[in-house]
């Protein structure tokens, strides 16, 4: 007797939601927070300005992050709302051309003409408005928007980002408080990105080196004009 081994896989694409809001919200604490850190401390302020700078940018930017990200992934959620209302009107008003309609998509895709029928035909039996919601509108449960989830992990995760040099700048000594945040910030990017590739599937290296950079020359940038405008005060 012969058995049927399945084959089981393992992907990644149902976490591209809360992946990406988190990630970018981490990533958002470290650099903005370290960046603004900087940037004071190069303009000659006191430990405690410091403190309290960090504390404030930390909580600004928890709600920013939150908001932003919550009318941002809102807006994609009211505009697949509005697609599917429209799909789910003319599935009512005239489902013989939407049969043909979603036969088409799959010749397209290389499927013969009578089995793209067949396909249709028993797809829009089992459920017309999701196949044509995934197959012509591209909507689909994994990657569907959720506002509420996207906003939590994004505030959430610029806390935890935005906490890391804030730590740093109570621990670091005074005189030498802008080496530290910058060169632990950079060691917490260089991590995150590894993290972040590797739960996406992605080179851990790019992933690390791509986040490194960008959060190097944002610190690098405030800094300077940090340096700046403490020199003309």
């Amino acid at each position: 007797m012969k058995f049927m081994h399945r084959h089981t896989e393992s992907h990644r694409s149902d976490r591209i939601g809360w992946l990406r809001a988190a990630v970018l919200g981490a990533n958002d604490g470290i650099v903005s927070t370290a960046s603004l850190l900087i940037g004071v401390a190069a303009a000659s302020a006191s430990h405690s300005t410091l403190l309290v700078t960090g504390m404030a940018g930390l909580m600004a930017g928890a709600m920013s992050m939150a908001a932003g990200e919550y009318i941002s992934v809102h807006s994609q959620a009211d505009t697949e709302q509005a697609d599917l209302s429209r799909e789910r009107a003319e599935l009512a008003s005239d489902p013989k051309a939407e049969h043909i309609e979603l036969a088409n998509i799959y010749i397209h895709r290389g499927v013969s003409p009578e089995l793209a029928h067949q396909v249709a035909d028993q797809l829009m039996a089992h459920d017309a408005l999701g196949s044509h919601a995934r197959d012509e509108l591209g909507i689909s449960e994994t990657l569907t928007a959720k506002p509420v989830q996207a906003a939590l992990a994004s505030a959430a995760s610029f806390v935890s980002g935005a906490a890391l040099p804030l730590a740093v700048t109570f621990v670091a000594p005074e005189y030498s408080v802008v080496f530290w945040i910058a060169l632990m910030s950079l060691v917490f990017l260089a991590a995150l990105g590894a993290i972040a590739a590797r739960a996406g599937g992605a080179r851990v290296l790019i992933g690390a080196w791509r986040v490194t950079f960008w959060g190097a020359l944002a610190m690098g940038v405030t800094a300077l004009v940090g340096r700046l405008f403490g020199a003309v005060v």
